[in-house]
């Protein structure tokens, strides 16, 4: 029997509804409203459609939304003024950073000057910080959106062996801690595993929950999956054929217990997640 199809698309509707309605009390009882400043530099053809995506969904859900748009040639310096100047702008809650950058621009640098209170992405090392201790501000976007998934759609995760293969800073560094705190959506045994790691088929058949985020078109394959386990893909790489994970979901379905889709899948609980972030960095701004 082919596996449960976790539809994230579907999730991301209903939690946009959600959101709009917390919008509108938080607008009713404050004198500003939530605003995300997307910072774009350049004219990379994926950026565009990544940025008109986060603009459209901050619209559906009633939150301002700006595009702070700069030349491919913007020297860092420059980038670095326009961040501070956002940073001290009270009517800004949320700043994104549109990744990649240029070569001349030292992205690290970039994202570390976002302030903390306004990094909604979750890449500054203050926030990295609270999360692996325990005590969050914002949680990266994808894997908030992992979890939120998980949660919504009645996968436990106590006591289960979760395998995430991947050690992105974005991705599967932050989900590991994520899955090992105390209480609700945690309490996993992970294993973290990479491009690196000898015989990953070894520790993918062991995992009750396995997330794909390596970046490898159709990576993980049926004979990599444990039966009835649940597979999250991650991944979106484009091909000849369109887009596709990294997971060959034609034959893992097969096996698998439950598998998400690509595109449908994780892609539009990410963007989601950053509305979630932008309204709590608003709450925290007017506190």
């Amino acid at each position: 029997m082919s596996a449960r199809i976790l539809d994230g698309k579907a999730l991301a509707a209903r939690i946009q509804a959600e959101l709009a309605d917390e919008v509108v009390e938080f607008i009713a009882n404050n004198t500003t409203e939530p605003t995300l400043v997307a910072v774009l530099v350049g004219e990379d053809p994926a950026s565009e459609v990544y940025v008109r995506s986060k603009r459209k969904a901050c619209e559906l859900v009633g939150m301002e939304s700006r595009l702070q748009r700069l030349p491919a040639d913007v020297t860092q310096d420059e980038l670095l003024r326009i961040i501070g100047r956002l940073n001290k702008d009270d009517e800004v809650h949320g700043i994104l950073i549109q990744l990649p950058l240029p070569p001349q621009i030292d992205a690290t640098r970039v994202l570390h000057a976002v302030s903390p209170h306004k990094d909604v992405d979750g890449f500054h090392p203050e926030n990295v910080g609270r999360l692996v201790q325990g005590r969050p501000r914002f949680v990266p976007c994808t894997p908030r959106g992992i979890q939120e998934l998980l949660r919504r759609e009645g996968i436990e995760t106590a006591g289960r062996h979760v395998v995430v293969v991947g050690r992105s800073d974005i991705v599967g560094k932050p989900l590991a801690n994520m899955l090992i705190q105390r209480g609700p959506g945690g309490d996993a045994t992970v294993t973290l595993c990479h491009s690196r790691t000898p015989n990953l088929a070894q520790f993918t058949k062991q995992a009750d929950i396995l997330v794909a985020a390596i970046g490898r078109p159709k990576f993980i394959t049926a004979d990599m999956v444990k039966p009835g386990a649940v597979v999250i893909d991650v991944g979106i790489n484009r091909t000849d054929a369109g887009l596709v994970g990294d997971v060959d979901f034609d034959s893992v379905r097969e096996v698998a217990g439950a598998i998400t889709p690509v595109p449908g899948g994780i892609g539009p609980l990410t963007i989601t997640m950053l509305l979630a972030n932008t309204l709590l960095a608003a709450r925290e701004a007017t506190a």
